[in-house]
């Protein structure tokens, strides 16, 4: 993209989560301050890309079992940057009836959202913060797209290390005590904890950006599933959570899914 040509509104000088992460999958989606973050990450870390490529695959994963487990209806908080492969066209092409409510508090992600998605009954996208859970779920979009008397798969990828410990605990709280018997919380984290000796090195490239990265370890992320069945294979490496092939992979991720 070029800043000469930023829309109206969008702040070319700080690096954005949405836009990094739009580096790492190799999108065109961002700016040179981006990738000069991204190259803070990567330079810690060579494999990271790969990582943010397996929590996409995580993603699909989990949207197929969900739609398997009979979940019509998805909540998807911190959606990024629009790429192959996601939750609606996931969820759409096994069931094209599935509804789809696409969050994130980044305007560029509103921009190149709805530029991308046709008009619909069935997909909207919304500019909202996860850390303001009552926003999202009293949003006439989300009022009129989301049946909370029916499961709901809510999904949280790569946003919550993103939030401070108690926005988290009231954010998760909050969706927690609306969702339906049956729905999922799907959630992947971001963690030094596979890469203890250059893991705060890669952190450290979100420390100008708009939001700062905190690592969790995998208690802590275990913990995020108060009130949820977790399911298993429990809080896993994001390649691990019921592998299509071998598994394994990258250690910078952990991914879990949890039952209400």
């Amino acid at each position: 993209m070029d800043e000469e040509i930023a829309p109206p509104g969008i702040d070319v000088r700080t690096p954005s989560p949405a836009r990094i992460y739009d580096v790492f999958l190799g999108g065109k989606d961002n700016f040179a301050v981006d990738r000069e973050a991204a190259k803070i990450a990567t330079d810690a870390g060579s494999d990271i890309p790969r990582a943010a490529r397996e929590n996409r695959a995580f993603l699909q994963r989990a949207v197929r079992f969900a739609v398997e487990s009979g979940i019509r209806q998805f909540i998807d908080l911190g959606t990024g940057l629009p790429t192959q492969g996601n939750v609606h066209e996931v969820a759409q092409s096994l069931d094209p009836g599935a509804r789809v409510v696409y969050v994130d508090n980044d305007p560029i992600v509103l921009v190149h959202a709805r530029a991308l998605l046709a008009p619909s009954e069935t997909t909207a996208v919304i500019q909202a913060d996860l850390r303001d859970p009552g926003a999202v779920l009293g949003h006439a979009k989300v009022r009129g797209l989301i049946d909370l008397d029916e499961p709901v798969a809510v999904l949280m990828l790569a946003v919550l290390h993103f939030a401070e410990d108690e926005e988290v605990r009231r954010t998760i709280g909050a969706f927690r005590d609306v969702m339906a018997p049956g729905s999922l919380l799907v959630v992947s984290h971001s963690t030094v904890e596979g890469h203890p000796e250059t893991g705060e090195q890669a952190a450290s490239a979100w420390r100008g950006a708009t939001a700062r990265l905190r690592s969790r370890d995998r208690k802590q992320v275990e913990a995020m599933f108060e009130g949820f069945e977790l399911l298993e294979p429990g809080v896993v490496w994001v390649p691990d959570w019921r592998p299509e092939g071998a598994g394994g992979g990258t250690r910078w991720m952990y991914a879990a899914v949890g039952r209400r």
